[in-house]
């Protein structure tokens, strides 16, 4: 049995394997991956993702994120197009492979038969050498240094370079064709996701006495009463004007007590983070939620176009408290 250390370093050391997998990838992306985007972008018919084991699952995810981003796509299980599917792909399409060893007989037998009817093949693989790379239009690679399973085996750093590729190029696909956060909301209707995105800011913002604030020259003792009545792990500074000056978060609490340690004699003021970051109410709760995402933090205060306090937002109400369910 692992002990706590020895679990948590071996976590780091997994991640640590596929960070540099992914370090490696960027290193080796070329023109090939140019091409690819061109490719699908000229094409007028549909992105056929198709792969098996543990690439047939990293497909199935691409496929989805192309469509959510607004290119149509789908996934075509290599085995189920061998024995009748094939009929779902078009002259117009384009077929987006991936086999990390480029030899997967299922996989190389549906894109020989695709490639003679004309149909190109764009390839995800950690082999340039192999039976895929030459049957593909334009290769892509996804070589990784290893995996992080401990024998070189499991899909771990090949699926997750794998991954990570596909949403390089839906994601380039999304912001050349112009699109935005209204597009995307339209791919999802009916899902919570939609939902969040249609939400403004003022509709699930905290306002009055649940705003956890004080005011410039409070002690800082008060202040932290402030934090622990309101529990949402900060406190914002105004002035006399209920202007925002600043925040103090949990986080900081435990950097002024390392610093300081007697904390009688700290104001507000000497201590908080200045010109933290806002957001305004008639901004969409996406918004809301990529800055948080962005700057890793959980609480965003709202402020009017004058910078004065109206309210503040905690990661929790973007997610609406465990009522959205996220499907993409």
């Amino acid at each position: 049995m692992l002990s706590e250390k020895e679990v948590l370093e071996k976590a780091k050391s997994v991640l640590e394997i596929e960070k540099a997998g992914l370090e490696e990838i960027i290193k080796n992306l070329d023109e090939a991956f140019v091409k690819a985007v061109e490719m699908v972008l000229q094409t007028k018919g549909r992105v056929v993702v198709t792969g098996v084991g543990k690439s047939g699952l990293i497909g199935r995810k691409i496929a989805a994120t192309l469509s959510s981003t607004g290119t149509p796509a789908f996934f075509l299980h290599p085995v189920e197009a061998l024995h009748g599917d094939l009929g779902m792909v078009t002259p117009e399409d384009v077929v987006l492979a991936l086999s990390y060893s480029g030899n997967t007989l299922e996989v190389c037998e549906l894109v020989a038969i695709l490639k003679k009817r004309s149909i190109k093949i764009i390839s995800i693989t950690g082999n340039k050498e192999s039976r895929l790379a030459q049957l593909s239009d334009i290769v892509i690679n996804g070589k990784v240094p290893m995996e992080a399973c401990p024998f070189n085996l499991a899909p771990t750093t090949s699926t997750t370079a794998c991954l990570a590729l596909g949403d390089a190029l839906a994601i380039c696909l999304f912001e050349i064709k112009g699109l935005g956060s209204e597009d995307f909301r339209k791919n999802h209707p009916g899902g919570s996701l939609g939902e969040r995105l249609k939400v403004k800011v003022r509709e699930i913002m905290l306002t009055g006495e649940n705003i956890p604030k004080v005011f410039q020259g409070t002690p800082l003792k008060e202040a932290i009463k402030e934090i622990d009545q309101k529990k949402l792990g900060c406190v914002l500074i105004v002035n006399q004007f209920n202007a925002l000056m600043g925040i103090i978060t949990d986080g900081d609490l435990r950097r002024i007590f390392l610093k300081y340690g007697i904390i009688d004699h700290l104001k507000v003021e000497e201590v908080m983070t200045k010109n933290p970051k806002t957001i305004q109410d008639t901004a969409l709760a996406y918004e809301a939620l990529e800055i948080m995402e962005k700057h890793l933090i959980t609480v965003l205060p709202v402020v009017n176009f004058e910078g004065k306090l109206i309210g503040i937002l905690h990661l929790h109400d973007v997610l609406g408290k465990g009522t959205f369910k996220f499907t993409v």
